[in-house]
């Protein structure tokens, strides 16, 4: 389909001001995401990707601020292994962002699905993240130090109005399985106050396999803007529950066995495959840990545990986020709730588990 760019006439506007020019239209396409993207190639011969942040007014003002915090913090800071895609310039009023387009890269997510997702690519984000976390801000440069919305423990108390009426049916019902859990919620208070007593390092604070690019000039971080000072165990944890709720997914498919017959679930076939599942994609979570600690050997004692319980809520989260288009909660989505539950209420009893191994 052509890409309407009459409509928003200010990107090209934004391009001219940046020197780049404006887009070739019959070579823009438009990626579906969280946030309004267009990428192409400019009249100057420029390859671009271009992303006009949505949302309420104050939460784009927030994200727009530390991405370019990000910007300002990486372009003084001596990373070895940590790389994004160049910046070529922003418009804060019009809440639109240029960068270089990586060409020929492709999606982490992508690589996960397809299963080539492979433990040298786990070993580049663990070294990445490291450096990351080991690399403090220059002096003069304030970064953001207030504290994630997630997991929102007000909100397991009862939604807010505003998000109540906009939730679907399988939102609300996700919503209400997390708050008739007394337990569950005790977990998350007590993980909300370990992260407000931990140390805090940069962070890219909403890391997901989506989030990687992976190019022949090596592994890209994108998305900063949730950048900010923050307790390192909300990367590590997320790292490791992408892959944790990826082997839950997997229950009901043939990756990784030798023959898969379609038949009904009992509890123990559930058991059983789950943990052959994991056992096949955890090595992942074991090698990013490994390069992650030979980066930056000093953790704090309690890392290790503050990850493994934020990896038990990035599967809740999931239960949540893919509740959004659909009117009730499916099995498989009850199972990731459940192994996730596990890991947020005993995040010491499964830390080694995850592949924390050594934890302190």
């Amino acid at each position: 389909m052509p890409i309407d760019l009459d409509s928003v006439p200010e990107v090209d506007e934004v391009l001219v001001e940046l020197g780049v020019g404006p887009f070739v239209r019959d070579t823009v396409s438009a990626p579906i995401g969280r946030n309004d993207a267009w990428s192409g190639v400019t009249e100057s011969g420029r390859d671009v990707f271009v992303k006009r942040l949505t949302g309420q007014v104050e939460d784009t003002k927030n994200r727009m601020r530390r991405l370019l915090d990000f910007e300002a913090y990486a372009a003084k800071a001596n990373f070895e292994n940590v790389h994004w895609p160049q910046f070529i310039g922003s418009h804060p009023d019009h809440r639109i962002v240029v960068f270089e387009r990586i060409n020929d890269a492709v999606n982490g997510a992508a690589l996960m699905v397809d299963e080539t997702f492979s433990l040298a690519h786990a070993q580049q984000v663990g070294r990445a993240i490291g450096h990351l976390h080991a690399t403090p801000p220059p002096e003069g440069l304030r970064l953001d130090e207030s504290p994630p919305g997630f997991p929102p423990v007000t909100f397991l108390q009862g939604l807010p109005l505003s998000v109540f009426l906009k939730s679907s049916a399988g939102e609300i019902e996700a919503w209400r399985l997390l708050q008739n859990d007394p337990e569950l919620i005790a977990a998350v208070q007590r993980l909300r106050d370990a992260e407000r007593d931990a140390p805090r390092v940069p962070s890219h604070c909403d890391l997901r396999v989506d989030q990687f690019l992976v190019a022949e000039d090596g592994l890209f971080l994108t998305d900063w803007e949730e950048f900010r000072l923050a307790d390192p165990a909300r990367d590590v944890g997320a790292f490791a529950g992408e892959w944790v709720y990826r082997s839950v997914l997997d229950l009901v498919t043939n990756r990784g066995d030798e023959a898969f017959v379609d038949t009904e679930f009992t509890h123990e076939l559930v058991l059983q495959r789950g943990v052959e599942k994991m056992r096949r994609l955890l090595p992942l979570v074991h090698e990013f840990w490994r390069a992650y600690t030979d980066v930056r050997p000093d953790i704090d004692a309690g890392l290790a545990v503050r990850a493994t319980a934020f990896a038990g809520w990035h599967l809740l989260d999931r239960l949540v986020a893919g509740a959004l288009s659909s009117s009730r909660l499916s099995a498989i989505q009850r199972a990731a709730a459940g192994v996730g539950r596990a890991a947020l209420v005993n995040p010491e009893k499964f830390a080694t588990t995850l592949g924390f191994g050594g934890a302190r």
